[in-house]
């Protein structure tokens, strides 16, 4: 493919951001315009239900870069816009306002939005996502002493959003209709755990509970499950995403659950990329597809990218990674952690650091850590190397993964 002569990147979110930002810092000097759909610069999530929430304030917003670098930079904005139609012949973006915008080469980063509750009363207005910097906005206010908070979903941002809202002294339900918390990216034990740590600080967490319902009364929203009801003033909603691949499938894209893109970020048409929450891509070191939630990915995906569109054709490979802060405790997850393979236990969870290594046919394929950010980075490499550990010397604590990982580098050498 020819060297692009302008640029469109649909998507003001981190993966969007930081592709312009790689674009420019690889040399590209010819035009690049940003469409996003909210009227601020692009800008990093997961502080919305990390340090935004739990401390307030504007000054936690996590922006890709500064609003003066963008026009020093020379990006043309449309914020505040949407992209109605890919014209692939005319090689053009479509916008709402009526607006064309001509590319040599386009970049999706449409990301993903929540999905939504789908049962009577799911409308009412105490009912919250958090996806943007207005969403977290508004809950700050619903997040005060003695306020009653309903959160529905107990995977990553249910439970980051009950700790925030507990700690800023609400009281605070967690509804999971699972058997449990967390139940997809870590183990039984960690998520067992966590649920403990949330009732040992006052929050309530019932799983195998259906929400059913939300009704209207007099003194406000009440939330029913097949066998409790709870009042609340604010009810937060996170049970999972969706991709936006909506834009992608009407112009004849290939998708299944996400935009499909191969190792470059190269979608079926030479002329169009994708990158971050909207992709499902092959990963060379797990040996399979994967569509991933994750800054990781948003960020390093985004930048792929932007080197395969300068002609820097390198394969996307990397270890999944994850984290996630509740209560003052710091989860990190690589690879992907399965309760079927065999699971190497170092250290106690909530005493000190404590990491669980997860191992198929002697091969090192996830690794979960608590307070362990340090152990949890060597792990990480380890699983890149794809290699065998002794579970011997993964688990004796006196054995420092630096040194595991340097040991089976030397072996990889021979």
């Amino acid at each position: 493919m020819a060297a692009p002569q302008s640029i469109v990147v649909i998507g003001g979110g981190q993966a969007g951001g930081r592709c312009i930002e790689a674009l420019r810092q690889g040399g590209f000097t010819g035009p690049i315009t940003l469409v996003g759909d909210e009227a601020h610069l692009p800008y990093e999530r997961p502080p919305l239900s990390k340090e935004m929430l739990a401390e307030g304030g504007a000054d936690k917003i996590a922006w890709v870069r500064p609003a003066p670098w963008w026009d020093e930079h020379h990006i043309t904005r449309h914020l505040g816009r949407r992209a109605e139609r890919i014209d692939r012949d005319r090689k053009l973006v479509l916008l709402d306002d009526g607006s064309e915008l001509p590319y040599t080469a386009l970049v999706l980063a449409t990301g993903a939005r929540p999905r939504h509750l789908t049962i009577p009363g799911a409308e009412h207005q105490a009912v919250q996502v958090i996806r943007t910097i207005e969403d977290t906005q508004k809950l700050l206010h619903a997040l005060a002493p003695g306020k009653r908070v309903v959160v529905i979903g107990a995977g990553y941002i249910g439970l980051e959003t009950a700790a925030a809202a507990r700690a800023r002294g609400a009281d605070v339900t967690v509804l999971e209709m699972a058997p449990r918390v967390l139940a997809r990216g870590v183990s039984s034990e960690v998520a067992n755990w966590f649920a403990a740590e949330h009732a040992r600080q006052g929050v309530r967490i019932r799983t195998g509970a259906l929400t059913t319902r939300i009704e209207t009364t007099p003194a406000g929203a009440v939330v029913h499950t097949e066998t409790e009801t709870f009042p609340a003033d604010a009810i937060i909603v996170g049970i999972g995403v969706i991709p936006n691949v909506e834009l992608a499938e009407t112009a004849g894209l290939a998708t299944d659950n996400g935009i499909l893109v191969d190792t470059h970020g190269r979608t079926s048409d030479p002329a169009i990329r994708a990158c971050g929450d909207c992709t499902r891509h092959p990963n060379p070191i797990l040996g399979r597809l994967l569509r991933l939630e994750s800054w990781q990915n948003a960020q390093n995906q985004a930048i792929a990218v932007a080197r395969d569109i300068l002609g820097e054709i390198k394969d996307y490979a990397e270890v999944p990674w994850f984290w996630s802060d509740q209560f003052g405790h710091n989860l990190q997850i690589a690879g992907l952690p399965d309760d079927t393979a065999t699971i190497i236990a170092r250290g106690t969870l909530g005493d000190g650091p404590a990491l669980r290594f997860f191992l198929a046919d002697g091969l090192l394929i996830g690794a979960i850590g608590l307070d362990a950010a340090r152990d949890l980075r060597f792990a990480k490499e380890v699983i890149a190397l794809r290699a065998t550990p002794d579970p011997a010397q993964l688990a004796d604590p006196a054995v420092k993964l630096a040194d595991l990982l340097k040991s089976l580098k030397a072996q990889r050498a021979t």
